[in-house]
């Protein structure tokens, strides 16, 4: 679990392709002395296991589903990704409660200055739109943000300053990718409730079934 705070921008420093599987070794500044293999971190808010840790840095394993599902697939050496470690039981919830796990990939489709912050608007996905609100939290790229405006199959979102400076939105330009989360509770009521009106019953290759399908 993470909360969407992000505690440092790394850089890609090699990429080894495998059999349906990338191999990133990724440069991380600052104090991450307790890094441990098998822990895992966020990166550009997909959790990701270290699989390797060394002196500066660590390295993971990305496979099938997160190359399909995140921007993983498309990071070069010297990309910049936002890093986040597992939130600690008692710790400050300062963002919002986020599992890590992507729902899907969205486009950025303009930044906007207005005086000392920017407007960022994306594009949503329908399955994030449905559970996404105004003023609700959305993560991007695993940046805890406040949703500002919303639109169908888009909302808008504000970046203070710090945000700016300090994670990797500001790398990005309008028609790159971006990693969305949807808010975790709305996620959870809506299937609650598509359950309820009988229109999400589960399939046989559905994950989310607990029992025999009728």
């Amino acid at each position: 679990m993470f909360t969407g705070i992000v505690e440092a921008v790394g850089r890609v420093e090699a990429v080894r392709e495998g059999r349906g599987a990338r191999r990133i070794a990724i440069r991380a500044p600052g104090a991450w002395g307790d890094l441990t293999p098998g822990a895992s971190v966020a990166v550009d808010g997909a959790c990701l296991t270290a699989v390797e840790v060394r002196d500066g840095g660590f390295a993971v394993d990305a496979i099938g589903t997160t190359l399909s599902r995140t921007v993983a697939g498309r990071y070069a050496v010297g990309s910049r990704v936002n890093l986040e470690r597992a939130l600690r039981m008692g710790d400050r919830l300062d963002g919002h409660l986020v599992q890590g796990h992507v729902d899907a990939v969205g486009e950025l489709l303009s930044v906007r200055e207005e005086g000392d912050y920017r407007l960022l608007d994306l594009t949503l996905t329908p399955d994030v739109e449905e559970v996404t609100v105004l003023h609700g939290s959305i993560a991007v790229n695993g940046v805890s943000l406040t949703v500002n405006a919303l639109g169908p199959g888009r909302c808008q979102v504000a970046i203070i300053p710090y945000t700016w400076d300090n994670t990797n939105l500001a790398d990005l330009e309008p028609g790159d990718p971006v990693n969305l989360e949807a808010d975790l509770i709305g996620k959870h009521v809506g299937r609650f409730l598509a359950v309820r009106a009988g229109a999400g019953k589960a399939r046989p290759d559905d994950p989310s079934a607990t029992g025999p399908v009728p």
